[in-house]
């Protein structure tokens, strides 16, 4: 069983990622998360890009540790407000990580903004880091509206006020089924697959 580091200690993406594993039937990884490993030091996100807090993070969690790291960047990009809040989006409303707070300023930032110009994104930029090897890069997009409220109890962040393109439903009130198909993450794990599978190997 090959070992493979998730660079995060967020339940709900490494379940994400072991969903997309098994779903794709790759046999022979296990992913196991930060806290799962001994404590070392995490630089911050200060990188202008998606990729680059991707790759910063996959480098440490693989120096660190000797195992294999995947380190993802995510967020929102709103077209009214010029791409932002983009790599701000866990902390845009000043506290790292307050969903509740973070979808308040952003609806009141999109206050006066009609329904045809609420177009947003999810990007989520994934990174693969091999110990003294390879760095593979990917990243998905999910294009979508922003609603006028929040709607649903699943998922997290901006999930309640993202409508995605063609859809009636927020992400919040997908099954994780529905979410990992159609997933900006989803889009960029998937991505990673072959590479993850050669691993397992």
């Amino acid at each position: 069983m090959s070992r493979v580091l998730v660079a995060s200690r967020n339940a709900k993406k490494l379940k994400e990622l072991r969903r997309i594993l098994d779903e794709a039937g790759v046999a022979g990884v296990e992913i196991v998360g930060l806290d799962d490993v001994p404590p070392y030091d995490e630089a911050p996100e200060t990188g202008a890009t998606f990729e680059e807090n991707a790759l910063a993070k996959a480098r440490d969690g693989a120096a660190a540790t000797g195992l294999p790291c995947v380190a993802d960047d995510s967020g929102i990009e709103v077209d009214a407000l010029n791409g932002m809040p983009g790599v701000l989006s866990a902390r845009w409303a000043g506290r790292h990580g307050d969903d509740a707070a973070n979808n308040a300023l952003l609806l009141g930032q999109l206050g006066d903004v009609p329904d045809e110009r609420r177009g947003a994104r999810f990007v989520s930029t994934c990174a693969l880091v091999v110990p003294g090897g390879a760095e593979l890069v990917v990243r998905g997009e999910w294009p979508g509206v922003i609603a006028r409220k929040p709607v649903g109890e699943g998922g997290f962040g901006y999930d309640p006020l993202f409508v995605p393109e063609g859809g009636e439903v927020s992400a919040a009130q997908l099954t994780p089924a529905e979410k990992d198909a159609a997933s900006h993450r989803g889009r960029a794990l998937r991505q990673l697959l072959p590479a993850l599978a050669e691993f397992a190997g």
